[in-house]
């Protein structure tokens, strides 16, 4: 008897690159419908996915048997993307591409979040990031007031 609740997650590759892109553009749109209108169609962000992604950060999938059901894109000890199909959240999917994030940054991550994306601002908060400043917009294409979050792990003493 199969789990189909399961999930696993592994490092993307190119192919997964078009899905990728759906994730990216169903879930922007879901979780943050103050952000403009996305002006790009899925062939140019499933390029972007392939040519700026893939090639600059380390990327993993989650995959369920239905398929890859959330992404995250790690650049250096920045998390850049972490996002899950819209009727995926709230089911330790999330959770799992962070944990996978954490494992592959032992220092600690940062990431940037807009101040209003507060769902995502308390996940991260429940995940043990802190605030480490917050911005007025004019570092973001958005011009959106964001925050920079950082988790670093606990160190024996």
């Amino acid at each position: 008897m199969s789990d189909d609740n399961s999930v696993r997650i592994r490092p993307a590759t190119t192919a997964d690159a078009a899905v990728v892109a759906r994730v990216h553009m169903t879930s922007r749109a879901a979780a943050m419908p103050y952000l403009p209108p996305q002006t790009r169609d899925h062939q140019q962000v499933t390029r972007w996915i392939e040519e700026v992604v893939l090639r600059t950060c380390r990327v993993w999938v989650a995959v369920r048997e239905t398929g890859i059901v959330g992404y995250a894109a790690l650049e250096g000890d920045t998390l850049e993307h972490l996002y899950l199909r819209p009727d995926m959240r709230r089911q330790g999917i999330g959770t799992a591409l962070l944990d996978e994030v954490r494992r592959h940054s032992p220092d600690g991550v940062s990431l940037h979040v807009f101040q209003q994306n507060t769902e995502a601002r308390t996940f991260y908060e429940r995940h043990g990031f802190r605030v480490l400043a917050t911005g007025d917009g004019r570092g973001n294409m958005e011009n959106l007031p964001d925050m920079t979050l950082r988790w670093t792990p606990d160190r024996p003493r």
